[in-house]
Formats: C-alpha cells, structure tokens, sequence
C-alpha cells in the first residue's frame, strides 16, 4: 500500500449535501496530476481518517454512473 499525502488537498463537499454532516468530500490529490490525475474521499464526519484514492478515470467513470441513475438504491 502507498502512502499519499494529503495534507495539502483542497477538500470540497458536495452543494447537494444536507446539513446533517452525512457525506463525502473530494479532492484533487496534490501533485498526482503527471500520472493522469487521481481522486481522494474522504468521510466528513472523520476528516482525520483515512480516504479512498481513485484514478481519474475510475472517478469519472462512478460520477457518470451515478449521474446516469445506474447507482440509485430507491
């Protein structure tokens, strides 16, 4: 397993996200972007735990599903 630093990343939450702290934060990983660019998650509610880091591509590829409603659990 790699260690990525995260400790300059510009998290942001989505405008979609209620006010009850239940969701996610993304952000760009710093310095990832000669490699194709990859993608951090991270949990709100424990910004000192660990995120996830995905490509670029496997990040696109999850936004369109969910834009597209492949992901809908209703």
């Amino acid at each position: 397993m790699t260690h990525v630093d995260l400790s300059r990343a510009a998290w942001r939450t989505s405008s979609h996200s209620g006010a009850n702290g239940s969701c996610v934060e993304v952000a760009p990983v710093p310095g990832a972007h000669q490699a194709g660019g990859q993608i951090a998650v991270r949990d709100s509610k424990d910004r000192d735990g660990p995120a996830l880091v995905f490509s670029a591509r496997q990040w696109r590829a999850f936004a369109a599903r969910i834009k597209d409603g492949a992901l809908d659990l209703i």
